[in-house]
């Protein structure tokens, strides 16, 4: 007898085998409309089975990768410091076997954890964000790490010139202000990805895919839904674009509500969208 399926689709290989590892980190505790993330890595691993693994898009198949689902790492709701230490300490142990980590969230803040621990083996980490929102925030109601100040956040740790972040549509005047000499910016589009790629092919690059990117119409299924996004051809573009780079060392996709969209669209669209991200660039 065999155990029931409980890791993402076609991850299913050994860790010491694998050259990525899928984990879960479902902390939602700075969400700053509707919380819920914390359920995406579980609802994502029992959709994906519905999905398949193979990829018609781009004629790959998962299992043909050598990857391993660890599971979710278990955090404390309410204590955002711990989440984080709990989380770097895990990519940590991921990076130092020399092996590619790739997160499903959980809120946009648990990225700033695996970018801390990558930016140590990497002094030369470039970030290319996905997002509905700037996330540029120096501080909300008064808290330096939440979900609206993460890019902050990883700017303070990697500096100029490595914040990459396309589509965004949402944020204080002052963020987009802040980001014409801190970040290069584009708004509502990606049509300035190409040329990004180009520049950062052979640098190392971790890809990070805020799910409030899609449109509501497309992904009602989040805690912040912001009208104006892309639909998931769209998102097949980028990742297309994306699977020219060379060195991508880590990922993640983040802020899937599951619970806002009892259709399962929005969690079929999550499962989708991390299968092709994987199949591009985990080479």
């Amino acid at each position: 007898m065999e155990a029931q399926n409980n890791c993402f689709i076609g991850c299913e290989k050994s860790f010491d085998e694998s050259s990525a590892i899928i984990f879960g980190a479902g902390f939602d505790g700075t969400t700053s409309f509707k919380p819920g993330a914390r359920f995406a890595p579980s609802a994502m691993r029992e959709d994906s089975w519905y999905i398949e693994s193979y990829s018609p898009y781009f004629d790959k198949d998962l299992e043909d990768l050598n990857l391993f689902d660890f599971g979710d790492l278990e955090l404390p709701y309410g204590d955002k410091k711990t989440a984080l230490r709990i989380i770097q300490e895990h990519v940590q142990e991921i990076i130092d076997a020399n092996k590619i980590p790739i997160m499903i969230g959980g809120e946009h803040l648990v990225s700033l954890a695996p970018i801390k621990a990558l930016s140590k083996k990497y002094d030369d980490l470039h970030i290319i964000h996905f997002d509905a929102h700037t996330d540029l925030r120096n501080e909300y109601l008064g808290e330096a790490l939440s979900h609206a100040t993460v890019l902050r956040r990883i700017y303070d740790q990697l500096g100029d010139d490595r914040l990459n972040q396309f589509c965004i549509r949402s944020g204080l005047k002052e963020e987009f202000q802040w980001a014409k000499t801190h970040s290069h910016l584009e708004k509502f589009t990606y049509n300035t990805l190409e040329e990004r790629v180009n520049v950062l092919k052979n640098k190392p690059v971790y890809i990070t895919i805020d799910l409030d990117v899609f449109d509501p119409s497309v992904f009602p299924g989040t805690g912040t839904p912001e009208p104006g996004g892309i639909n998931f051809h769209d998102m097949l573009k980028i990742i297309e674009t994306l699977s020219k780079l060379e060195n991508v060392v880590g990922m993640d996709v983040v802020e899937l509500s599951p619970k806002y969209d009892t259709s399962g669209a929005s969690t079929a669209v999550a499962c989708k969208t991390l299968r092709e991200l994987i199949l591009a660039t985990v080479k």
